[in-house]
């Protein structure tokens, strides 16, 4: 296989064939009045990708068991645990009425290791239906490769994706990170039926790639990916029948540069590559575990963390050497070719990032459409890193850079978050909402087509290191809750009412006798709700919550 153009067919026309073939469609649904096409063919109430969308939004709206009425204490709380081989960084998945072989259609929950494994169990019971191993032969989870951030192994730390309908039953996509016997590093992309686990034809790939450039990792005017120098920490996104996978670094531990690299999701052969530090370093992407986003149209939404740019601007007003270290980037496939085609970044980009209070902490969120005070309708998008500022970007112009100020930017909240941001907003009815590091949880309100000066509401408590990144559960526009993990020993899950936070509907540590404790955090997972349950990962398992009776 080629190691950067090897597809000869356009992943377009591979989207178009899924669709003669097996029936996929492009699936909907409504947020405060807006159609976000999914691209991921899930049904009502799945969560199948990091923060329910390809939005990245965080909302749930199909769900019809929890209330703002019955969620509480006296009602609600920890059903069971279900143990796994290693920590459980990735988001849990979930698939409402998977058929699994033998024992009918079954809501499935789906949950990824650093120990390289993946599990499937039944989401009412907690009876594993399937586990599978992604180690080879002879190999074992990675070491922490000199880095204390993920430790004490390093398998499968990104969030993976579900296509439900690839060849009529259903796949998962997921990366995992390996060392074998001879201290090989190794990173795969591992296409697995849904309902047994087993690998799919072409099932796994090695990731390899190049790219022309001078920056690290170069030689001889080719950039080549090392496989041990970097993690697969931000979620998988499928997008129009490409998977895209971003990668990070170990630490900021050099050499290492900001690669995106996607796959055609039926054949796994890879379709195109880029390179955000071609001619310089770092530009990874981190982003707390938040996958990239995607619009309708198929463009990727990426924050870039700290990192070379260039502020000698070609006459397009791009980094004249193609570098976009500390930046938002909006990327449009044109297979074989992955383009950057607007970015936005602060005028004292340079200085931010040598104080390594870049973007690239936290994920961006696509908002919903919205209209502004003039009728024009916005597309717009959220996000916030680690100097505390909170940054409203327009898709369509998103302002590129200016040495003098950040006036090109659509909106900016100097200090809107009161610590860094390692995490992702979430979106429901018309607000957004935040947790940085330190801080209460916030919910700024979009009021025609700008996010209010100030918040809205918060909640009473602030959540410790690294602040969180909430889930929204909602029956369409109504009965919205708020769903937010905070890393403290124990771990504790917290319920808020989605129109006023200050309202703290359910704790788990209010039941007596810790009975709805479940373990020391865990530092950058996201609740994932579904079909009357809350499923939390943890250090050694999944906490499963429900109502009670």
């Amino acid at each position: 296989m080629s190691l950067l153009l090897s597809q000869t067919k356009s992943p377009m026309n591979t989207t178009r064939n899924f669709r003669d073939r097996f029936g996929l469609g492009l699936i909907a649904f409504s947020l405060a009045g807006a159609i976000t096409p999914l691209c991921l063919a899930q049904l009502p109430g799945d969560v199948v990708t990091f923060h329910n969308d390809n939005s990245r939004t965080g909302q749930n709206a199909a769900e019809r068991v929890l209330t703002p009425a019955n969620v509480n204490a006296g009602n609600f709380g920890k059903l069971l645990t279900v143990a796994m081989d290693g920590k459980v960084d990735a988001q849990p998945l979930f698939a409402k009425a998977l058929p699994i072989p033998g024992r009918g259609k079954i809501d499935t929950v789906f949950a990824a290791t650093e120990h390289d494994s993946v599990y499937a169990f039944d989401a009412q019971t907690g009876a594993i239906l399937w586990h599978r191993s992604l180690l080879a032969p002879g190999e074992t989870p990675s070491d922490p490769v000199g880095c204390g951030q993920v430790v004490p192994e390093i398998g499968i730390t990104a969030t993976p994706v579900i296509d439900r309908k690839l060849d009529a039953l259903g796949t998962m996509y997921v990366v995992a990170m390996s060392k074998d016997s001879t201290g090989r590093y190794h990173q795969r992309l591992h296409a697995l039926s849904l309902p047994t686990g087993a690998e799919r034809s072409n099932s796994p790939i090695e990731i390899q790639a190049t790219y022309p450039g001078t920056g690290d990792e170069s030689a001889n005017g080719l950039i080549t990916f090392d496989p041990r120098q970097h993690e697969e920490r931000a979620g998988l996104l499928l997008s129009n029948g490409t998977i895209y996978t971003s990668w990070s670094s170990h630490c900021d531990i050099r050499p290492y540069s900001g690669w995106v690299i996607a796959y055609d999701a039926f054949t796994l052969k890879q379709a195109a590559v880029t390179n955000l530090s071609p001619h310089g370093s770092e530009a990874s992407i981190w982003a707390s575990g938040a996958g990239p986003a995607a619009d309708a149209q198929g463009n990727v939404f990426i924050s870039v963390a700290n990192g070379t740019f260039d502020t000698q601007l070609n006459a397009g007003g791009f980094p004249n050497q193609g570098d976009f270290g500390n930046a938002y980037v909006k990327l449009t496939p044109r297979f074989p070719a992955l383009t950057v085609t607007d970015y936005w970044t602060m005028f004292n980009t340079i200085s931010e990032s040598d104080q390594d209070l870049d973007l690239g902490s936290g994920g961006i969120m696509l908002m919903p459409d919205v209209m502004d005070a003039a009728g024009k309708v916005r597309h717009l998008a959220v996000g916030a890193g680690k100097d505390s500022n909170l940054y409203v970007v327009d898709r369509d112009n998103m302002g590129k850079f200016s040495p003098n100020s950040n006036s090109t930017i659509y909106q900016e909240l100097p200090k809107a978050l009161s610590g860094e941001e390692f995490g992702t907003p979430a979106f429901f009815n018309g607000s957004v909402y935040l947790g940085s590091v330190g801080d209460v949880l916030r919910s700024y309100s979009v009021i025609k087509g700008l996010l209010s000066t100030v918040p809205t509401s918060v909640t009473a408590t602030p959540f410790t290191y690294p602040g969180t990144t909430p889930s929204v559960s909602s029956n369409a526009n109504n009965d919205g809750i708020v769903w937010a993990v905070d890393n403290t020993s124990p771990a504790s899950l917290h319920a808020y009412d989605a129109r006023n936070l200050a309202v703290e509907l359910y704790s788990s540590n209010q039941a007596p006798n810790g009975r709805d404790q479940f373990g020391p955090g865990n530092k950058f997972i996201v609740p994932t709700v579904a079909n009357g349950k809350v499923f939390v990962g943890t250090t050694n398992s999944v906490a499963v919550f429900g109502l009670l009776r």
